[in-house]
């Protein structure tokens, strides 16, 4: 055993004499309920104006987390959700059992406490106590108050401990609450309807990801935790549904970084009667609205650069784009070859690029997507990295789809979705074949969202937007995994095989 857990055991073995002592008062440690008559935010609200060195005849009941004891128990700094009440124990107002028993508490504890108002000297508002008991005793000790929680990986692994340590954590995932409120709260005041999605499925359709796979034992089939919700939001549409979205986790089977979990949180919202144009411009109002609820401006900082949401956001073409910072004109190459020669020379590693689009993408990639910091839409991609999408109406080789790139990365894909079923099958036997040559992440043949398609779904606009990485921009926070409660953890003394080069443990 490590120094720090033969310490640890010695604190937990002497918290369970506490606790076996307590019981043997009579006292039930772990008791049923408590009636509190005000959190602490309410008591510095309540009590703003009373001054220094005074007492009120106020009675009141507190309860939360004992953080900090001084002077022998005399002071406690007592917690609860909505901030800090100092309790001032004394002989004069506390009877001697209670005053005695004070010693069988620990930090980390949970209490309620009845007693009165009053303001020290030095001004600290506080409850002086005429009565407590125990509602939780605590057998792990915490870290300790002055040092903090500060180990990375310890923090993501035992998230509990960082949310009673790190009030700035709990803060995060508040705003991010706010956040999701506000998407809700936007799209409902505009006619949208929340329709849940499944999550598993027989086919993992509507993006390139390699899929998480389970078995149904009743069934006897294999299904697929979703990839995506776009599929199924679109049957909603041809069933007769003109506005719906959905939150909700989706699953793919990648690595692990700063900016991917294997789980995540999309929003996928579609509007019938609408294209590309029309929800660039939706989005940005959506988006707008979010962070200026949430930060209180439009414009805000992120890990020291401040980014903008004012409206109107850039639009640029993928094409003009790669031309802005490299000078390739991708339009004059006309074939696979072309393109390939033309991004080794730039030296971009094209990886498993396997066609023209494919390449232009890699090249974007490489080059240009790190230099988008302001809020932009990249639009009009290459038709072979977007089987979902209609053909741009005046562009051969294009569709009108946008991604929507802030501090250099992606944070959202939209279209003008295909609704012609003779293209869209074709489209994806295309990404059947490569799924078949071992592409893992090609898409599947879904028969049945084609055949729904052939009872005709109207022109349809949709984007998927995704809510960690909205929230980390909205939080300040440098990996998604600050912003997810419970990120996925791998075991310990497991290898990283599969994390990415920033995987967070490196990465802090």
């Amino acid at each position: 055993m490590t120094v720090a857990e033969i310490e640890g055991s010695r604190l937990r073995a002497e918290r369970l004499r506490k606790l076996k002592q307590l019981r043997e008062e009579g006292v039930n440690p772990y008791p049923y309920k408590f009636e509190r008559t005000h959190c602490a935010a309410e008591l510095h609200e309540l009590y703003k104006d009373l001054p220094a060195d005074t007492e009120t005849d106020s009675v009141v009941k507190v309860c939360g987390r004992i953080m900090n004891e001084r002077n022998t128990w005399m002071f406690v700094d007592l917690y609860d959700e909505s901030g800090k009440i100092q309790l001032f124990c004394h002989k004069a107002s506390l009877e001697e059992t209670l005053l005695k028993r004070l010693k069988l508490l620990d930090k980390g504890d949970f209490i309620g406490v009845t007693g009165t108002i009053r303001r020290t000297k030095q001004g600290e508002l506080s409850v002086k106590v005429t009565g407590w008991e125990i509602l939780c005793k605590s057998l792990q000790p915490l870290p300790d108050s002055w040092d903090g929680f500060k180990d990375v990986e310890a923090r993501y692994r035992h998230r509990y401990v960082d949310l009673i340590m790190n009030p700035s954590v709990r803060q995060t995932l508040r705003k991010r609450s706010l956040a999701l409120r506000c998407l809700r709260e936007f799209l409902d005041g505009r006619g949208y309807l929340e329709i849940e999605t499944p999550v598993l499925q027989t086919e993992a359709g509507g993006a390139d990801a390699r899929p998480f796979v389970t078995h149904h034992n009743a069934l006897d089939i294999d299904l697929y935790l979703r990839i995506a919700t776009e599929l199924h939001l679109k049957r909603l549409i041809i069933g007769g549904f003109e506005k719906v979205y959905d939150i909700g986790r989706i699953f793919r089977n990648e690595g692990i970084s700063t900016r991917h979990n294997p789980e995540f949180t999309m929003l996928e919202m579609y509007q019938a009667y609408g294209d590309y144009n029309d929800l660039m411009d939706l989005t940005e109002e959506m988006l707008l609205t979010v962070v200026t609820t949430v930060c209180g401006s439009a414009k805000i900082s992120y890990q020291g650069t401040e980014l903008d949401f004012t409206r109107p956001w850039r639009r640029v073409t993928m094409a003009d784009a790669i031309k802005e910072v490299t000078g390739l004109d991708v339009d004059t190459l006309g074939d696979f070859s072309a393109a390939k020669e033309a991004a080794l020379t730039l030296g971009v590693d094209l990886k498993d690029a396997d066609s023209r689009g494919a390449v232009i993408n890699a090249i974007f990639e490489d080059k240009v997507e790190a230099t988008l910091i302001q809020p932009t839409f990249l639009i009009d991609y290459p038709v072979e990295i977007s089987p979902l999408t209609k053909m741009h109406r005046t562009k051969p080789g294009q569709v009108e789809r946008f991604e929507l790139f802030m501090y250099g990365r992606e944070h959202g894909n939209g279209y003008s979705e295909l609704s012609d079923p003779e293209d869209q099958r074709a489209r994806l036997e295309l990404q059947a074949a490569k799924r078949a040559a071992g592409n893992e992440e090609a898409q599947p043949l879904d028969l049945d969202f084609i055949l729904a398609m052939e009872y005709g779904m109207p022109p349809t606009m949709g984007v998927g937007i995704g809510i960690d990485r909205l929230v980390m921009l909205l939080t300040d926070s440098p990996s998604i995994r600050d912003v997810i409660a419970f990120p996925t953890m791998k075991p310990l003394g497991k290898s990283d095989k599969g994390q990415d080069d920033d995987e967070v443990s490196r990465s802090h």
